[in-house]
């Protein structure tokens, strides 16, 4: 805040993260990361859960336990690629190889936007050890680029293209990202989405019925149609 009293508060880690790194991060904090971060999304997931590919890195925990949910803008760079920007997306639509994945890689933190589903906070992340990180809002993909040094090694690239291969980033000071989960499975989407919906259910308090009664008019939120 600009009065300086109330500060939110920041964690620089470097990687891979340990358990003591992830128990003291606390929901609405801010992160920064020095090390390697890899990417994996459902083309990644599906190859290795869905069809039994083997890890392209053996024992990833020991080189990164963070997993990235994101597309990278990449350009060839000599013998290496440049990154000009890297861009979250949404982490819900992985919520169904989440546990398997956190159980075969030991990641411990997962970047995304969006969040993930309220039950996966309590009963795949927390139990795991492991929390999720958001990005800040959206835009923010080419500031978030200039935390990547390097590309320490790209995997399937030729097989699933840019936005689905397995990047190892090398990072510093990358972020900022907000702690949206913690090890007791609480979570700051979950808890605004509870406060939104509040919200929102007065707003059809005393409504009047619809008065033409088109397709999809009406006064119960429950057969609304959107």
């Amino acid at each position: 805040m600009a009065d300086g009293k109330s500060r939110l508060k920041q964690y620089r880690l470097s990687l891979p993260a340990t358990p003591e790194d992830i128990a003291r991060l606390e929901p609405g904090g801010i992160v920064f990361l020095d090390g390697i971060v890899y990417t994996a999304r459902e083309g990644v997931y599906q190859r290795v859960l869905g069809e039994g590919w083997t890890l392209p890195v053996e024992n990833l925990a020991a080189v990164s336990n963070v997993n990235f949910h994101c597309s990278p803008a990449a350009a060839p760079e000599g013998d290496s690629y440049r990154i000009g920007g890297v861009t979250a997306t949404a982490s819900f639509r992985f919520s169904k190889w989440m546990a398997e994945w956190l159980d075969l890689t030991g990641t411990k933190i997962v970047i995304g936007k969006g969040g993930m589903p309220r039950e996966d906070y309590e009963k795949i992340l927390a139990p795991r050890g492991a929390v999720y990180l958001t990005t800040v809002g959206y835009g923010t993909g080419a500031l978030l680029g200039r935390g990547v040094k390097g590309v320490e090694a790209v995997h399937w690239l030729d097989d699933l293209g840019i936005a689905q291969a397995m990047w190892m980033f090398r990072v510093e000071n990358f972020g900022p990202f907000i702690v949206d989960s913690d090890l007791t499975g609480a979570s700051l989407f979950a808890q605004h989405g509870d406060a939104v919906n509040q919200k929102i259910a007065s707003l059809y308090d005393g409504l009047k019925p619809p008065a033409l009664h088109r397709y999809g008019e009406t006064d119960d939120r429950k057969r609304e149609v959107m």
